[in-house]
C-alpha cells in the first residue's frame, strides 16, 4: 500500500490513526490541517484520495468527525512480526502441543522470523542448562529434519510433544534434557516438528 500513496497522505493516514487511538474519535479537516500545517483544502483533497482508494471510510454523513481508518490500510510504523503462539510444550513430561489464537509480536528480535516460524512457551525446567526455563518463549523454525545436537520440538508416538536435544543413534533416537535430574526419552522415531532458533524471556 504505501507504493500507491504518497508520504503527505501516509503523513495524514497515521495522524488519523494516532487520534482517534488517543482520544476515541476522529479529528475534523481543520484539526488535521492545523496539526501537519495543511490547509483545510489541502487535507480535503488529499483525504478524497484516500477514500476513493478504500484506505479511509466515513461514518454519518454531514459529520466533522466521522473519518474511520479502514482494516486493510497497512503502516511502515507497525512491523510485521506478530507470530503465532501455538500453544506450549512440556520442558519435563511431555504434553500435548494445544493451538492457542494468541500472537506474540517480536518487533525484530529474531532476523530469521517469518512464514514458517512459530512460538511456544515451555513448562517445566528440563532444559534449564541450555538457559530455556520455565515460562521462556522458544521461536521455532518449522522443519521435519534436525541435525544431532539441536533443539527440537518433537512429536513421540502417543502423540505428545516435547522439547529436548535430537541425537539420531544406532538402535533409534535420544531426546535429551539438559537437566540431570531428568532421564532421556528413548524412542525409536518421532516427528520432528521444528527446531528452535531462538529464546524469548520476560522479566
Amino acid at each position: 500500500m504505501a507504493a500507491t500513496i504518497t508520504p503527505r497522505q501516509m503523513q495524514i493516514l497515521t495522524y488519523i490513526r494516532d487520534f482517534r487511538g488517543k482520544n476515541g474519535f476522529s479529528p475534523t479537516l481543520q484539526e488535521i490541517g492545523d496539526a501537519l500545517g495543511l490547509t483545510k483544502v489541502t487535507v480535503f483533497e488529499h483525504v478524497g484520495v484516500l477514500e476513493r482508494k478504500g484506505l479511509l471510510l466515513r461514518g454519518a454523513k454531514h459529520s466533522a468527525r466521522s473519518l474511520q481508518v479502514s482494516p486493510k490500510a497497512q503502516f511502515p510504523d507497525l512491523r510485521p512480526t506478530r507470530i503465532p503462539l501455538a500453544g506450549r510444550i512440556a520442558a519435563g513430561m511431555p504434553i500435548e502441543a494445544v493451538e492457542d489464537q494468541q500472537d506474540v509480536d517480536l518487533e525484530q528480535v529474531f532476523s530469521r522470523v517469518g512464514s514458517s516460524t512459530f512460538l511456544l512457551q515451555v513448562t517445566g525446567n528440563s532444559m534449564i542448562e541450555d538457559h530455556i526455563c520455565d515460562g521462556d518463549y522458544v521461536v521455532c523454525e518449522r522443519r521435519n529434519t534436525a541435525r544431532n545436537g539441536e533443539t527440537v520440538v518433537a512429536l513421540l508416538p502417543d502423540g505428545e510433544a516435547t522439547l529436548k536435544r535430537f541425537y539420531r543413534e544406532k538402535d533409534g533416537i535420544r531426546l535429551q534434557p539438559a537437566n540431570p535430574a531428568f532421564e532421556p526419552i528413548l524412542v525409536k522415531d518421532c516427528q520432528i516438528q521444528g527446531v528452535v532458533i531462538g529464546v524469548l524471556r520476560t522479566m
